[in-house]
């Protein structure tokens, strides 16, 4: 999958799930980055990634993600 669809289809769910449409996603954002990113909000998007790419995630995968670049690089391993 194309790496500009990726950050295209994740801006539309990040904009929807934080309710903020000045959020720019780029592969170095991280949770401190988004006020309203707590536990909840991590769930909901994470559910909302799943649905919108047709995938599943294991907790301990997306436990070890650090930013936005390494979901964007978890989503592109799988989507293969």
């Amino acid at each position: 999958m194309e790496l500009d669809a990726i950050y295209a289809k994740l801006t539309a769910i990040f904009h929807d799930v934080f309710d903020d449409e000045s959020i720019v996603v780029k592969p170095e954002l991280t949770a401190d980055d988004v006020d309203e990113w707590d536990s909840l909000a991590h769930i909901r998007l994470v559910l909302a990634i799943e649905k919108k790419f047709g995938l599943k995630f294991s907790a301990a995968e997306v436990g070890r993600l650090k930013n936005v670049g390494e979901f964007v690089a978890l989503i592109q391993s799988k989507a293969q």
